[in-house]
């Protein structure tokens, strides 16, 4: 299985790191389609990460088909300028440039969570996306509306307080409730999101946060019918944070095939790693 590598860049002087796995030739490491994972017409595997993650959450789906994993603004080690809004809109910015400078043109997309803002840039460039994997992601659908821990975020003072209190006890306990299996969420995640949890990727959450109200999120969703590529929806139905509803409106909007898995929650792979080869086999599959 490839191993994954580690890239340091930088996009508008600002620093990025992301995550390679198996990718032939070229300084960035990505000039060509990963061996052995049957990607078509040079189509990439491209892994976006949600709130509170980063890049490591990726690191088993790239041992798998190779791929991209970036570290998005805000979030791990790259960089979480006070000058960006973190906006939906300034992600899709993001995947522009960084696609440019690791030179691929075409991708097969996973998403999850916040990782949505990918379908910001697929709506854009519906001819660089060859495939789509959506899991749990927040909905760009009419409807939906913040959960608990997002509303205390989205709400001046009382957000930055709740930051504060976030540490190894509180994830702990926060934790219990994000996954089906019983127990706090994986230690390995934990001190994932812990070791990268400074002041800069606390402003970037609050500021996603507060700049998409419901209707943002539904604007931001209102070309995804008139993307024409083949598409997966993978859904953890025990989600405390968004309804297993929203796992079928999205695969109704993009026509695609639905996984419900009624055993798994919010990082539904964990509680089910057999999803985990489930997407790599739908990303290397051929089109057509």
């Amino acid at each position: 299985m490839p191993e994954a590598t580690d890239h340091d860049g930088e996009i508008d002087g600002r620093p990025i790191f992301w995550r390679s796995a198996s990718l032939a030739g070229g300084a960035n490491g990505a000039s060509a389609a990963p061996a052995g994972t049957g990607a078509r017409d040079g189509a990439v595997p491209l892994y976006l990460h949600g709130v509170p993650d980063n890049s490591d959450l990726w690191l088993a789906f790239l041992a798998r088909s190779g791929g991209l994993a970036p570290d998005l603004p805000g979030f791990g080690r790259s960089g979480k300028p006070g000058s960006l809004r973190f906006t939906i809109e300034e992600y899709a910015d993001f995947l522009e440039a960084f696609l440019e400078l690791v030179g691929v043109e075409r991708v097969s997309m996973v998403v999850h969570d916040w990782g949505a803002v990918g379908l910001a840039f697929a709506q854009r460039h519906p001819q660089r996306i060859e495939r789509l994997v959506v899991i749990n992601a927040v909905p760009f659908l009419p409807g939906y509306r913040w959960h608990r821990t997002a509303r205390i975020w989205r709400t001046p003072v009382l957000g930055e307080l709740a930051m504060g209190t976030i540490n190894e006890r509180t994830l702990r306990f926060l934790s219990k409730e994000s996954n089906a299996t019983a127990g706090p969420m994986p230690q390995a995640w934990r001190e994932s999101v812990l070791d990268h949890f400074d002041q800069g990727t606390q402003r970037a959450i609050l500021r996603l946060y507060r700049s998409s109200p419901p209707d943002v999120l539904e604007a931001a969703g209102e070309q995804l019918g008139e993307l024409d590529v083949p598409a997966l929806v993978v859904w953890g139905q025990r989600d405390p944070y968004i309804p297993a509803r929203f796992g079928k409106a999205y695969a109704d909007v993009l026509g695609a095939e639905l996984l419900e898995l009624p055993d798994a929650g919010h990082w539904p792979w964990l509680d089910r790693p057999d999803t985990i080869d489930r997407v790599v086999g739908f990303v290397g599959a051929a089109s057509g």
